[in-house]
């Protein structure tokens, strides 16, 4: 009888690493061992990727609400101090939205920071 090495098991493990690398470009989505190596560092990225994602759209709030508090003749800096003297806990998201899609509630925000 011919000795098996892991064939069901090691075609399982390939072809499920192989549909992983499905679109990249040229012998990364054909041949196994670039397939390997380029997912392995796809997994690196979205990982490193996932966080930066967190810091990059808090920089994007931030821009938006100043931007928006700059309209109205008032600082970031200032209108988050106010904000938190007055006791409003709304983090940069809710605001962010505000500033775009709902300027009355942001102009009433504004002028609670300012008293």
């Amino acid at each position: 009888m011919a000795k098996v090495k892991y064939g069901p098991a090691r075609r399982r493990r390939k072809k499920r690493l192989l549909r992983l690398a499905k679109g990249y470009y040229g012998d990364r989505s054909k041949q196994y061992q670039q397939a390997r190596r380029t997912v392995a560092r796809a997994f690196v990225y979205a990982y490193r990727d996932r966080r930066a994602k967190k810091r990059t759209f808090r920089r994007l709030w931030i821009a938006r609400i100043n931007a928006a508090c700059r309209n109205s003749g008032m600082k970031y800096s200032q209108f988050i101090n106010g904000l938190k003297r007055a006791k409003i806990n709304l983090d940069r998201k809710v605001l962010a939205e505000l500033a775009v899609k709902d300027r009355q509630v942001f102009n009433k925000l504004i002028e609670i920071a300012r008293r």
